[in-house]
């Protein structure tokens, strides 16, 4: 059985950055992001080097959204770039060193960003949700299966994904889970972790009909 890939998107949290840090690490998660929007360029800065120290050297890498300039600074291993923000190819350019993710919304976005070899794609959001101001519109669980099959890099399954849900993306075929509100919303992190662990589990050892 493949790994199971669980992403923590840091935004809006009620807990510190530096416990979310420390409970991610404990559980080994794959990737810990920073996506916050109306923090200043100082405040990310502070906020992604606490992050880099607890994460350095262990299993869960750090993932900055959208500034490849404050990844580079703060050492993180990856930075995540969205439709609007600077072209992949400049990405590589200036910074070398950085690994890439992409947000897809379409089968159009994904088969283009599969054409730029990032080192994974984001395709969401499957389920509606809140997290963006002006959310994109669900795209599902057979398109997911569409692009997984087609994709030679990881994707990450994202936008409205709980515990109630999760048996749908799974069955689509997802290895790669990203959760925000259900991980952000409250005190019960490292709870919660435990359960998401443990469903996924228990969910992929069960035969499925995705070839």
């Amino acid at each position: 059985m493949e790994e199971i890939g669980i992403y923590v998107i840091i935004t809006n949290p009620v807990l510190s950055y530096e416990k979310i840090a420390e409970v991610c690490v404990k559980k080994q998660i794959r990737m810990l992001q920073l996506r916050e929007k109306s923090k200043t360029d100082k405040e990310l800065i502070k906020i992604a080097k606490t992050l880099r120290k607890i994460t350095q050297g262990t299993k869960t890498q750090l993932v900055i959204n959208d500034r490849p300039d404050i990844a580079a600074i703060c050492g993180a291993d990856f930075v995540h770039l969205g439709q609007d923000d600077i072209e992949i190819s400049d990405v590589r350019n200036r910074f070398p060193d950085l690994k890439i993710g992409l947000s897809t919304h379409s089968l159009a976005q994904a088969k283009d960003a599969l054409a730029h070899n990032p080192d994974y794609i984001a395709f969401g959001p499957i389920y509606s949700t809140n997290a963006k101001v002006k959310p994109d519109p669900p795209v599902g669980t057979k398109l997911l299966n569409e692009v997984i099959q087609m994709s030679h890099i990881p994707v990450v399954a994202i936008g409205g994904l709980y515990p109630e849900n999760i048996e749908e993306v799974i069955l689509a075929g997802a290895t790669n889970f990203a959760f925000i509100r259900y991980l952000m919303n409250d005190t019960d992190l490292e709870v919660k972790i435990d359960n998401l662990q443990n469903i996924i589990k228990a969910l992929k050892n069960q035969p499925t009909n995705i070839s």
